[in-house]
């Protein structure tokens, strides 16, 4: 049983404290001197498996979670082959030839997908050169591809794969228009192609930060997204509405070419919005535009207008840690929103927002934990723990358009698996062994051989520096 009142507090207190972003990134359940028993095995075994090659793999005796709100199954089997879920359940065969891992009952799971991230674009948050969230001076807006510009070198790669995430949805912050820019699904994998899905969202934030690239309120930032899209639809009816470039056209053809996928539905449109009258407000333009694919990200009160959220059957993307009012479009902030919106109906998945985003992803796991606890304070509404799972696995994927491809231990899914030394959602767990498209991963960051550079200085003499 949780300790729910000091878990909570110690949460709370670990997400919201204000350290420069390279602190945050050190995992400290990882400065362990040692590992044993299934640890060790796994790590020895990883650690001579090809990275570049899918491993054919059953992993046996687990308690297995599917990830797709279903409850953990005791004495489970995940079978992954050629980089694929091929079964999972109780009672599965192991093929011939295919290798056995026991996981001596521990939580098998999907791996993390974050909900909304900025990881591969950014390293340092203050270093103006290792930061491409934004781009406030680029004279396009939706057109704005983050795909080449993800790095998948960067040191927040590591660090969150160790912390069990698997896959991320990564949005530009910002651009010098409305629309920020097409974001991209990637994957958390130690190689060099890390984009799964491209161009697979468009970003624009409404509320106070929409109504600043807009004109100063609310009024103009709802009229340029009109307008803006009814120019991209004027131009999919006629394309020589647009010049190639003009500097004084109200939308530049590339991001009429991108806002076109956006009227279509084909490429989701994740809203920032927070307040509720915003939310609403958003929601009337599916009236205007029918194919729309809304997503809100943010809504911090959502759970006042959950009806009107759940009616138009809109995905919302929460942070149970905003619980407080930061601005006055959050004056309704309550931990209990997701489960509020998880009670009337909404499809909602947990996620790490305002709060070093490209950084801490693998707080998700801690977010979700504090809404199991929630749910059992009188008078608080949060989530039961197999809801809460899939609030960071399956539920993001599906809000994303890929709940056929990544999110669950589902057959055909990506073999992104997990095993964890406890309970994924209580504060110290730590993954034992990750796997990304069937390929086991290394759980070492810069942050492990940092300290192992320098755990045994010698008098005189200099560390030796990391092999090449």
């Amino acid at each position: 049983m949780r300790n729910l009142l000091s878990l909570s507090h110690l949460r709370s207190h670990r997400a919201k404290s204000r350290c420069p972003s390279f602190l945050h990134s050190l995992p400290v359940s990882r400065f362990r001197s040692t590992r044993t028993g299934l640890g060790a095995a796994l790590i020895a075994l990883m650690a001579a498996a090809s990275p570049a090659t899918a491993q054919d793999v059953a992993i046996v005796n687990a308690k297995l979670v599917i990830g797709d709100g279903s409850a953990p199954i005791d004495g489970g089997t995940v079978v992954v082959r050629g980089g694929k879920v091929v079964a999972a359940g109780a009672g599965v065969a192991v093929p011939a030839g295919v290798e056995r891992i026991d996981a001596q009952g521990r939580y098998v799971t999907p791996g993390i997908v974050a909900a909304f991230s900025r990881v591969g674009l950014t390293e340092v948050d203050a270093v103006t050169g290792t930061n491409d969230r934004s781009a406030s001076r680029s004279r396009f807006s939706a057109a704005l591809d983050i795909a080449p510009a993800l790095n998948p070198m960067g040191s927040p790669i590591a660090v969150n794969r160790a912390a069990g995430v698997t896959r991320a949805i990564v949005a530009p912050s910002g651009s010098g228009s409305l629309f920020a820019g097409q974001g991209a699904v990637v994957d958390l994998a130690d190689d060099m192609d890390m984009v799964t899905k491209p161009r697979a969202l468009q970003f624009v934030a409404f509320g106070e930060d929409g109504s600043a690239k807009a004109g100063g309120s609310r009024a103009a930032t709802f009229l340029l997204f009109r307008e803006q899209l009814l120019a991209a639809r004027s131009y999919a009816r006629n394309p020589a509405t647009l010049a190639e470039w003009s500097s004084d056209a109200l939308i530049q053809r590339a991001d009429a070419d991108a806002l076109v996928r956006v009227i279509e539905g084909t490429t989701p449109l994740f809203v920032r919005v927070d307040r509720a009258a915003d939310i609403i407000n958003v929601i009337k333009l599916k009236g205007e535009f029918s194919a729309l694919k809304l997503v809100l990200v943010g809504a911090t009160e959502g759970w006042l207008v959950a009806r009107e959220i759940v009616a138009a059957k809109v995905p919302v993307l929460v942070s149970p840690l905003t619980d407080l009012p930061s601005s006055f479009e959050q004056l309704g902030a309550t931990q209990s929103n997701a489960g509020r919106l998880k009670a009337a109906g909404a499809d909602v998945s947990v996620g790490v927002f305002d709060d070093d985003d490209a950084h801490k992803m693998g707080y998700a796991t801690q977010y979700a934990g504090n809404l199991v606890g929630l749910a059992r304070l009188p008078g608080a509404s949060g989530l039961t723990w197999d809801q809460a799972f899939a609030s960071i696995s399956s539920v993001p994927a599906r809000a994303v358009g890929m709940e056929g491809s990544i999110g669950s231990l589902r057959p055909g899914r990506v073999g992104d698996v997990v095993i964890w030394d406890n309970d994924p959602l209580e504060l110290g767990s730590r993954p034992t062994a990750v796997w990304i498209d069937g390929k086991a991963q290394s759980l070492t960051t810069r942050q492990d051989r940092l300290r192992d550079r320098y755990a045994t200085p010698q008098e005189g003499a200099l560390p030796k520096a990391y092999d090449r």
